[in-house]
């Protein structure tokens, strides 16, 4: 079942987002920020693949009456499929959840990959009428997406086709094997509680992005050794942390450029330079222009 255009719901639990991109693709947005659980239910298609972003905070997914439950941790992404029978949408968001949904009929996800289909284990012809579940780890590059995607304004100019390539450019990095990392080559990580650690000191950096704290002063505030932060990270996040950080600040800033809402002045502050040549300099070296060029370049 899906539903036309855009609605919100606000209400005492937090708020509901739904989009319709177009027939067959849906992206419901969720943002619990009160301190109380959040229930959501969405009949869906027997036909439709879900895919759950969850950005920060975490969720459980009930099936077969409530008999069956599937988490979801913050910083994590599940797909469900199951052509045999209907996947309802019965869940409980966390306190301070933020979580994105994407359903997206079985018909339409072909057509997008029908050159890759065979790399894609549920759409070669020996899966497609088996049921697929997955649960991963979100990657940076997709987090940053994300983040666009829970900022953008959703009565925003052409918001819809905005959603729609973002949620293109999540399956690109979702089902590119190459974009993510090996965690089982560094036994380290094996330990959920160390990665629970890690994912915990990207929150920070990213959260106080302006003024980050220092490697040794973050590794004793997420209670982690120097040293596993830094292997850690690197391994779990494909760089070490303030290069990650660094990346991130310049997919930002292209997005705060993009969005014209702010200066270049104003960007680099927000970011945390203390001079806006500081910034420039950044900005060219990650994209071989400067931030003045590229916001030219978006109305030529």
């Amino acid at each position: 079942m899906f539903v036309s255009n855009l609605h919100i719901k606000n209400n005492a639990m937090g708020v509901e987002q739904v989009c319709q991109i177009e027939t067959g693709f849906l992206v419901l947005q969720y943002d619990n920020s009160t301190s109380s659980e959040q229930a959501i239910s969405r009949e869906v298609d027997i036909n439709c693949i879900q895919f759950h972003f969850c950005f920060k905070g975490g969720a459980s997914f009930f099936f077969n009456n409530g008999s069956y439950t599937l988490p979801i941790t913050d910083e994590h992404v599940l797909l469900l499929y199951n052509p045999q029978r209907s996947l309802p949408m019965q869940a409980r968001l966390a306190p301070q959840t933020k979580m994105i949904s994407i359903l997206i009929s079985i018909q339409k996800f072909h057509a997008l990959f029908s050159h890759e289909a065979e790399t894609i284990s549920f759409l070669n012809d020996e899966n497609i009428n088996k049921k697929y579940y997955q649960d991963q780890i979100i990657s940076p590059a997709m987090a940053v997406i994300l983040s666009q995607m829970l900022q953008h304004e959703p009565d925003a100019l052409m918001g819809r086709l905005y959603l729609k390539a973002k949620v293109y450019e999540l399956f690109s990095l979702y089902f590119n094997p190459d974009k993510q990392s090996d965690i089982a080559q560094c036994p380290f990580l094996a330990d959920e509680e160390n990665v629970r650690k890690i994912h915990r000191a990207k929150q920070i950096v990213v959260e106080r992005m302006a003024e980050p704290p220092s490697l040794p002063a973050l590794a004793e505030e997420v209670g982690i050794s120097l040293k596993r932060l830094k292997d850690g990270f690197k391994q779990l996040y494909g760089a070490p942390v303030f290069q990650f950080l660094l990346d991130y600040k310049m997919e930002t800033a292209r997005q705060m450029l993009s969005n014209g809402s702010q200066n270049v002045n104003e960007v680099g502050l927000k970011l945390g330079y203390s001079t806006s040549s500081h910034f420039i300099a950044a900005f060219k070296k990650k994209y071989g222009t400067t931030p003045k060029k590229y916001i030219m370049s978006l109305s030529s």
